[in-house]
């Protein structure tokens, strides 16, 4: 069964049992791929619905530290529901073990040996992520292991 096919039997479910929260959360999942495939003008594949989802999962933590600093905890746990529920539907994340295998494996595949090299291994490594860990955190962990392979390699 594909993903498509899994949030569209959970949105059915949601709607019979008169989950207001999942059906909504649902059905803004099919929409924002359903816009995706209109500005691309075909249909998604399995990994650009993960991207779409994973895209709305991060504009939810972005909107709970929001609504956390206005003090508005109503609305920001009404986003981690929302998150949880999204979340059911992309791939398992990354333990910290594997996504720092990942982060040598990359830097070692792509000859990464300095900053300046940032870009070629996020390029390679984004792909294996997506979905799977946070970006912000891959981009760190990367820039830290080319900032002390620069710094061993001087000294």
């Amino acid at each position: 069964m594909t993903l498509r096919e899994q949030i569209g039997e959970q949105l059915t479910a949601a709607m019979r049992s008169g989950d207001v929260l999942r059906r909504d959360t649902l059905r803004m999942a099919t929409n924002a791929a359903y816009n995706a495939e209109k500005r691309q003008q075909r249909p998604l594949t399995e990994e650009e619905l993960v991207s779409v989802l994973a895209r709305e999962v991060k504009t939810r933590r972005e909107s709970v530290g929001a609504f956390r600093a206005g003090g508005r905890e109503d609305l920001a746990a009404k986003e981690e529901a929302e998150i949880a529920i999204l979340s059911e539907f992309m791939p398992q994340p990354l333990s910290d073990a594997e996504l720092r295998s990942l982060v040598d494996e990359a830097i070692t595949a792509t000859g990464g040996s300095s900053p300046r090299d940032m870009g070629r291994v996020m390029g390679w490594l984004t792909p294996r992520t997506r979905g799977r860990a946070d970006g912000k955190l891959v981009s760190t962990l990367v820039s830290d292991r080319l900032a002390a392979a620069d710094v061993a390699s001087r000294g």
